[in-house]
């Protein structure tokens, strides 16, 4: 590990195995980290190439599949996801010339399809059917970019699911792939078309062996693709900064006037340089540059309107002469809100559309180019409205809106009047009226009000008596706002309750609350979530013996602290494809790219921030932890897996309690899943069922 002052014996102990548990050997292996001795007992588990871990692997699988399959009412709960997953839905449509994009998803199908058609009222056609891609569906479709004219479609294929993807052209008219169009390391790839449609241009991630995986996204690079050439030779556009701590992004204005290059230093600062091609610029000038603010922007009529937090954390708007781009010289169109934040801008129909979040659920807003209000977009109630999608040049804008009861349904808007109606909606029908949102604000540990959405039935009794699963994030400027959830309107149904606080490092309140969760700040997040879990216990929802908690990814980190800094407060814990070991995160996968969010060990003052709270460093041997199931991925390249191997053998070791302890690894999938409506099911299933069994819920009937 590159760390200062660091050494590491390893050392093979007697193995440890608690009944009912795979056998699992220790090694004391210690690295003295800016002269901490740091404990790694299960160091070998990290390397999933190797037979023993693969043999432990199935061992723990097996062993969690056992324990999970024999759960009592499991056909019950799985049939009544199948009626609630297996439906007919269609996502907002791109427009592009006179063709429409969207995919639909067919209750017989596994995946959903990509569409087209001439004309909204035009014959659908079959475009891309993922479905037929491999026969154990394996092969994902990732993203896709229709020409302006529509013509052309460039997409992205990425096997077992994974970040890792290969991207191909296909005409549109005729459905062939061409064969000369292939070009490899297009996980960062977001292609961005010339208007003629002869070409795009794309970020290219070399695929090179000997470049160290935790090295590799600083090699990312920006490059050009004329259809109908060798990508081999597509030239660069600009050269790889070779630094993993920042992302790089290039796009190409609507009109093709403007090249735009960006390089994103985490979660907190864009720089953005841009070239004007119709005066044939080679050299990049510089737009903003070194500002700790985020920049979002759009070209339109030849100026730029730029979203930002810069002075303003909850965002504003300016119009940019890009002539004289001067700080100085920029015309403030929208300014700061004091109760909301913008969190998304387009320029669709003539009009500014800006998505508007206030106090964690969103609506739209129209305003004139010059930023003074038109209307807002009708929406049917508090809830998320997001994928705002429209052309500069028509007056249609189509966004997806949901709310915890209500299912996505697509709505279309006039850019004039915001006068909006439902354009397509799931064929899915359900009965919301048992249920109610309460939205309540408590005090964190330092006394911080944070907010919170409570979901349970109206005729719930608050004596401490209901299931309830907390869930939250807390990271990277992400805002858990109200979503529809098929698998938790079966947990509701089944008599659960179900709670999302708006946790800081999240955005739901702007830049502020972001960096107040972020860093050396990180702790504020691991204390907002426990002070939900206290309010909840206080105010009855329910009690520490019915409370669960369930996390992904940062959220897995976020339960993982929970867990082990308080794991008295838990009856059970759902862990997904965890950050959990914050030593030595930053050397496997894509943990490099995360830095500027979470610090690294290699910094002497960041690393006594992460070791303070790395789950894997604070787990106490014989602590009554809650019950665990850890859910996995075997093809995950952007969060190691060894982070969930190690952190339940050490757990499985460790616990003073009997409540269960399981791994399961998800085949063929990557950090967001399977892409399978049966694998969803599935786990699913096994997430709901576990918590059931632990916090005292009887099973769905037949």
């Amino acid at each position: 590990m590159a760390v200062t002052a660091v050494g590491a014996v390893s050392q093979g102990s007697a193995s440890e195995a608690r009944p009912g548990y795979p056998v699992t050997r220790t090694d004391v292996t210690v690295d003295r980290v800016h002269g901490v001795d740091v404990a790694d007992p299960y160091r070998w588990l990290e390397d999933a190439r190797s037979s023993e871990v693969q043999s432990w692997m199935t061992a723990q699988n097996q062993a969690a599949r056992a324990e999970l399959d024999r759960l009592p009412g499991r056909e019950a709960f799985a049939n009544r996801l199948k009626s609630l997953l297996y439906v007919d839905s269609i996502s907002a449509p791109l427009v592009r010339g006179d063709r429409f994009f969207y995919s639909r998803r067919l209750a017989s199908k596994e995946k959903p399809i990509l569409y087209w058609k001439v004309g909204e009222q035009g014959e659908e056609r079959v475009l891309l059917d993922p479905n037929l891609l491999s026969a154990d569906g394996s092969v994902a479709l990732g993203v896709w970019a229709p020409s302006w004219d529509g013509k052309k479609l460039a997409y992205s294929l990425r096997r077992n699911n994974a970040d890792e993807a290969t991207m191909h052209v296909m005409d549109v008219s005729s459905g062939e792939v061409s064969k000369i169009d292939v070009i490899p390391g297009a996980r960062y790839a977001s292609p961005s078309w010339k208007p003629d449609g002869s070409g795009f241009y794309y970020v290219n991630l070399p695929s090179d062996p000997g470049i160290p995986v935790d090295q590799r996204p600083g090699y990312a690079e920006g490059r050009y693709h004329e259809l109908g050439t060798d990508p081999k030779s597509d030239p660069l556009v600009f050269p790889a900064l070779r630094d993993p701590q920042k992302f790089v992004g290039i796009s190409l204005s609507r009109s093709g006037r403007f090249l735009f290059r960006e390089t994103q230093h985490g979660w907190n600062q864009t720089d953005v340089y841009f070239r004007d091609l119709s005066r044939g610029e080679t050299e990049w000038r510089t737009l903003v540059a070194g500002k700790p603010a985020i920049y979002q922007l759009e070209e339109h009529g030849g100026s730029f309107y730029v979203l930002t937090n810069e002075g303003a954390p909850r965002y504003r708007v300016f119009k940019v002469n890009p002539n004289k781009v001067e700080r100085g010289n920029w015309k403030e169109v929208v300014a700061e809100r004091p109760d909301a934040v913008v969190d998304g801008m387009s320029v669709i129909g003539g009009r500014l559309v800006l998505t508007v979040m206030l106090n964690a659920t969103s609506r739209i807003e129209i305003r004139k180019l010059d930023g003074s209000p038109a209307s807002e977009v009708e929406t049917p109630g508090l809830g998320s409205s997001s994928a705002v999608v429209g052309e500069r040049d028509r007056n249609d804008v189509y966004f997806t809106f949901t709310s915890f009861t209500r299912p996505p349904e697509v709505h279309r808007a006039s850019a004039r009047t915001g006068k909006s109606s439902v354009w397509a909606r799931p064929d899915l029908k359900i009965d919301d009226r048992p249920f109610t949102v309460d939205q309540v604000w408590y005090p964190s540990k330092d006394g911080t009000k944070i907010s919170m959405f409570i979901v349970h039935r109206k005729d719930m009794k608050k004596d401490g008596s209901t299931p309830l699963l907390l869930e939250g994030y807390g990271g990277f400027n992400v805002s858990m706002t109200p979503s529809f959830s098929a698998s938790r309107l079966a947990w509701l149904e089944a008599g659960g309750a179900y709670a999302l606080p708006n946790l800081r490092g999240g955005g739901e309140y702007g830049e502020a609350w972001h960096r107040a969760g972020m860093l050396d700040k990180k702790q504020n997040v691991f204390d907002d979530f426990i002070g939900a879990a206290e309010y909840l216990i206080r105010e009855k929802f329910t009690s520490s013996q019915k409370l669960a908690i369930r996390g992904g990814s940062n959220g897995g980190l976020l339960v993982g602290a929970a867990m082990t800094q308080r794991p008295e407060l838990f009856r059970a814990v759902i862990c997904g494809v965890p950050l959990l070991d914050m030593v030595r995160y930053h050397l496997f996968g894509s943990g490099r790219t995360w830095i500027a969010e979470y610090g690294s060990a290699e910094d002497a003052a960041k690393f006594r921030t992460l070791y303070g709270y790395s789950p894997y460093h604070r787990v106490k041997k014989g602590a009554a932890y809650p019950a665990l199931l850890m859910q996995s991925a075997d093809s995950d390249d952007r969060v190691d897996p060894m982070h969930a191997r190690k952190m339940v053998a050490l757990i499985q070791a460790s616990t003073g309690s009997d409540r269960p302890v399981l791994l399961t690894i998800e085949k063929n999938a990557g950090h967001g899943g399977a892409g399978l409506i049966k694998a969803a099911i599935e786990q699913a299933t096994d997430s709901y069922l576990f918590l059931m069994q632990q916090l005292g819920l009887p099973p769905l009937n037949p």
